[in-house]
This record gives C-alpha cells, sequence and structure tokens, in this order.
C-alpha cells in the first residue's frame, strides 16, 4: 500500500485535535439529551476516546506513526497518573483480590503461548507454503517476536528477534500485525468493560472482592473530599510530575547499569527504562497511600490521573491503521486466529474458575497491552482499580521472554523449519 503523508504534521495541532475530540465525548457523554444517552449506554465514551484517534490515522488526517505523542504520553503523562491514581489505594484491599487474578494473568500467558502454533497450524491447512520455510524469512520467526510482544513487551520482543533472527522485511509486517490486532482486541475489551454484568452472571462469578475495593475507595474520596484550591492542584501536579521526573532519573541510571554489568538480566526487561519508570512510579505512589499525602485524593488527584490517561488512550488509538490489513491480509489472518485462541483458553479457565471479567480484561491486556494499556482497561472498570492492571503488567515484562521463547520453539516445530 503507498504512504502518504498525513494532513496534519504538527504535534502542537494534532494534540489540540486530540484533546477537542476528548472534550467533544465527555460534553455530550455528560449530556441530558435522550439521543446522547441512549448512544453512550450501547457505545462506552472510553471506546470513542480510543476509535476517534484510530479513524484519523488510518484516513490519513494524523498519523502515529509520525508523531511523539504516544512517546510523551507514555513517559511522562502515564507515570503520573499511576502516582495520582495509587495515592489513595488500599494495597491491603488489592491484595485481597485473591489468586483469580494471577490465574487469568497466566491463563493468558498460555493462551498466547499455545494460540500462535494453533493459529499457524490453521492457517497452515489453507495455505501450505507458509509451513516449512527455511532462513530468516520464514513466517514462524517473525510470529515469535509478536509472542516476545503479546506476553512481555517491546523488549522482549527484540529479544526473541535477536533469538530467532526474522528478517527486517518480516519483523516490520509482524510490527503492524502486532499493533493492529491487540488494538482490536483493546477495543473490544474497552467496550465490554463498561457492562461487565452479563458475563459476571454466565460466569456465575464472585464479583464482592472488587466491589468491597471499589466502595472502600469511594468511601475514603467521599470523606476527604473537597473543593480544591490552586495551591492543592499545584501540590496534586508536583507529586505527581515530581516523582515522574525522580522514575526518569532513577531508571536512567539503573537500565544501563543493569545493561552493561548484568546482561542475563535482559531476558527479565530489567534493561528497559520504560520498566523502571513504571515500577519506581507506581512504588512511589503506593508508598505516599501510607502518609497524608493519600488525602489530596480529597483534591483531585485521580481525576487529574484519569485526564492524563485518556490523553494516552487518544495517542494509543492513533497507532493503529486499519488499512495496513490490505499489505499482507493472510499475516493479520494468523494474528486474528491467534487472539481468538489465546480469549477461547481465558474464558475457559474463566468459567471453570469463576473469575469475573475484570481479571480476564485485565489479565489478557497485562500480558497483549503491558504497562501502557493494561491500567486503562482496569480504570474503565473503575479508576481506582488502574494499579491492578499495572501490577500484573510488571509481572509480564518477567516471564515475557521464557514464554515467547518456548511459543517460538512450537511456532518451529508447527512450522517444520
Amino acid at each position: 500500500m503507498e504512504e502518504h503523508s498525513p494532513l496534519i504534521t504538527n504535534d502542537a495541532v494534532v494534540f489540540g485535535l486530540l484533546m477537542a475530540v476528548l472534550a467533544m465525548i465527555f460534553y455530550t457523554a455528560a449530556s441530558k439529551s435522550i439521543f446522547f444517552q441512549k448512544f453512550y449506554r450501547v457505545v462506552p465514551s472510553v471506546l470513542l476516546c480510543y476509535f476517534i484517534p484510530a479513524l484519523l490515522n488510518s484516513f490519513g488526517i494524523i498519523s502515529g506513526e509520525d508523531s511523539n505523542l504516544y512517546f510523551v504520553a507514555s513517559r511522562y503523562l502515564l507515570p503520573a497518573s499511576l502516582v495520582l491514581f495509587t495515592i489513595s489505594i488500599d494495597l491491603k484491599a488489592i491484595l485481597k483480590l485473591g489468586p483469580k487474578a494471577l490465574t487469568m494473568f497466566l491463563a493468558g500467558t498460555l493462551g498466547i503461548m499455545l494460540g500462535g502454533p494453533l493459529a499457524l497450524m490453521t492457517v497452515g491447512f489453507i495455505q501450505p507454503d507458509l509451513l516449512g520455510v527455511e532462513g530468516p524469512d520464514a513466517i514462524w520467526r517473525g510470529l515469535a517476536t509478536i509472542a516476545g510482544s503479546w506476553i512481555g513487551g517491546g523488549a522482549n520482543q527484540t529479544a526473541m528477534l535477536e533469538v530467532f533472527g526474522a528478517s527486517s522485511d518480516l519483523f516490520a509486517q509482524m510490527i503492524a500485525v502486532d499493533v493492529l490486532v491487540a488494538n482490536i482486541w483493546t477495543g473490544f475489551l474497552l467496550y465490554w468493560a463498561a457492562k461487565p454484568e452479563k458475563i459476571d452472571r454466565f460466569f456465575k462469578a464472585d464479583t464482592r472482592a472488587i466491589f468491597e475495593l471499589r466502595d472502600k475507595i469511594a468511601e475514603f474520596r467521599a470523606k476527604v473530599m473537597k473543593i480544591p484550591t490552586l495551591s492543592d492542584t499545584m501540590v496534586i501536579l508536583g507529586a505527581g510530575f515530581g516523582i515522574t521526573g525522580i522514575s526518569h532519573i532513577i531508571a536512567d541510571f539503573l537500565a544501563p547499569f543493569i545493561s552493561e554489568n548484568y546482561p542475563s538480566l535482559k531476558q527479565y526487561s530489567l534493561d528497559s527504562t520504560f520498566f523502571w519508570i513504571v515500577v519506581i512510579a507506581t512504588t512511589a505512589g503506593l508508598l505516599l497511600s501510607f502518609t497524608k499525602a493519600r488525602n489530596l485524593e480529597g483534591a483531585g488527584a485521580s481525576r487529574f490521573g484519569s485526564v492524563f490517561l485518556y490523553v494516552l488512550v487518544a495517542t494509543i488509538g492513533m497507532q493503529m491503521d486499519l488499512g495496513a490489513v490490505l499489505d499482507n491480509p493472510i499475516l493479520f489472518l494468523i494474528g486474528i486466529l491467534w487472539m481468538i485462541f489465546h480469549i477461547i483458553i481465558m474464558l475457559i479457565v474463566a468459567w471453570i474458575i469463576k473469575a469475573p471479567f475484570f481479571y480476564v480484561a485485565v489479565g489478557s491486556q497485562a500480558n497483549v497491552g503491558g504497562a501502557a494499556s493494561a491500567p486503562i482497561v482496569a480504570s474503565a472498570f473503575d479508576a481506582s482499580l488502574a494499579p491492578v492492571g499495572v501490577l500484573l503488567a510488571v509481572l509480564g515484562y518477567a516471564v515475557g521472554t521464557y514464554g515467547a521463547y518456548l511459543c517460538g520453539l512450537m511456532l518451529q516445530a508447527v512450522s517444520g523449519g
């Protein structure tokens, strides 16, 4: 497919457009108009925040690939939002959510590991020439890099590229499959996150622990709520961005230090700057939750966190190019089947252990989306639940290389390469 320059290339204009889109969505979502009330009962506002930028990108109005907005949102706004979300969290209550959250995360990992070989085997029956290919252009080598991304993250994906040696052209195609299929699935999760009750009833899930955590945080917010002053707002932003700055300082030292002195730790993504930024920001927020800083929630700490997170949602959405499917449809077919197998395995496990849909959604996104989007899906259920997504996503970085490597070996066996 021929590439064209986007209509808008100035990031200041793109950011203004995205903010206008977000403002329009939230304005209409709060409208008392019967039309909009009915519309948003069917289409969740968070899905529009994600999908409209995706359409703008797909139609060439803006370009997620050429813009730096996602980098800014993920490196500056995401860590600040994690601080502001976790500052009021009840860590003991999160731990009381129990083992089902971890079980569903591991089920998601298993779904990725088995889903890839199953998808390649299925499509291989339709198009046998995909199998048995030798050399760096063998499809299975590229699929192994997707496994690294979907179980862990970018660092794990790069590790699989090095281990299995996919060609640069094949890797570029796999990145397109990775981003588009993962983003479509994120869209589905955001849709159902607004209405999980039907799925929970089907699973006969016990959602009491989730509701208790949500209600406990809501009760705390009501108790400390006040009209924020300018001082309150400055302190909130100072805490969020100040800790973000500290996270960057430490991460900029730790990541290269580990890379140079402890190269064996690369398999755990411990040489990733982004990994440390997320971990440090979340940890600092949790530590502040044991201090008087917790009362900043009354002046709207999580509201600012939500603003930052929705900007991130929009910048993630603008990474999706629906037209990319036309480049190599068979690869996208493999990717979609792979995701379907992942979903089926997760739903079977959820049905067996009667897990709430919240655990399914966050467990899946902690694998597929990682630390950037797992808290978005978690907060789509309730803003107070965002840290649960972060904690599981961090676990994904740790197991990503092992799971992806085993998946790569299975893909190789299916391909016969």
